[in-house]
């Protein structure tokens, strides 16, 4: 599936979704502020099931949301600790006020913010599959099941998986900062938006899952 399919699909999911809805709407958005269970409802998404599944069984929600959390907690760890290794000699080097301590300072912050920003990406895919991988096995372990997980992003392929994420990004943050230059309002919209949003990346990481 290619990334104009999986915008129009994750979009007129989403639409479908919420629109005319206005009751699971207002729900969604008090999810949104008691955060996991909106990230339950992600999970619920990330199963496959189409038309988009009605609320429900809210404890079920919040745990599950609770896990998800979690599951994203620990996978952060390996970043936190691959910054603090490539950067944190650099840093300290920084404040020693030495000019050539400082610029070597520098130099070793620049080239561990670029490693850092490696391991941060290929744990992020790993995460995403991971995520789903969760939803659609039912079981917490699944999501650190390693085997499966780079047998299905190989199956998707790396460099292909990259760049749906990465326009996803793009795509999302420009739209973000869109709703919120809106003067007065803007803040007020996006945060009316925010469970459409969250309802439009779960299908659409669904279906490049499914595409395996």
């Amino acid at each position: 599936m290619d990334i104009g399919m999986l915008f129009s699909d994750s979009f007129g999911y989403a639409k479908e979704a919420v629109w005319g809805k206005w009751v699971k709407w207002i729900l969604l958005l008090i999810s949104t502020i008691i955060f996991p269970l909106l990230m339950g409802y992600e999970l619920m998404v990330m199963r496959g099931e189409k038309p988009a599944p009605e609320l429900g069984n809210w404890l079920k929600l919040f745990i599950d949301g609770i896990l998800y959390l979690i599951i994203g907690i620990i996978y952060s760890i390996p970043i936190i600790i691959v910054a603090m290794l490539t950067m944190g000699s650099g840093f300290f080097a920084m404040l020693s006020g030495d000019p050539s301590a400082v610029m070597a300072g520098i130099g070793v912050m620049l080239i561990g913010f670029i490693i850092t920003l490696i391991v941060t990406i290929i744990i992020s895919l790993i995460s995403t599959i991971a995520v789903v991988r969760f939803a659609r096995e039912g079981k917490f372990g699944e999501a650190f099941n390693f085997g499966e997980i780079l047998g299905k992003i190989k199956s998707i392929g790396w460099i292909n998986f990259f760049i749906k994420i990465l326009v996803l990004g793009i795509v999302l943050t420009i739209i973000v900062m869109v709703i919120n230059m809106i003067p007065v309002i803007g803040q007020i919209i996006y945060f009316i938006l925010i469970p459409v949003i969250a309802i439009f990346t779960a299908r659409y990481v669904s279906l490049i899952y499914d595409s395996a």
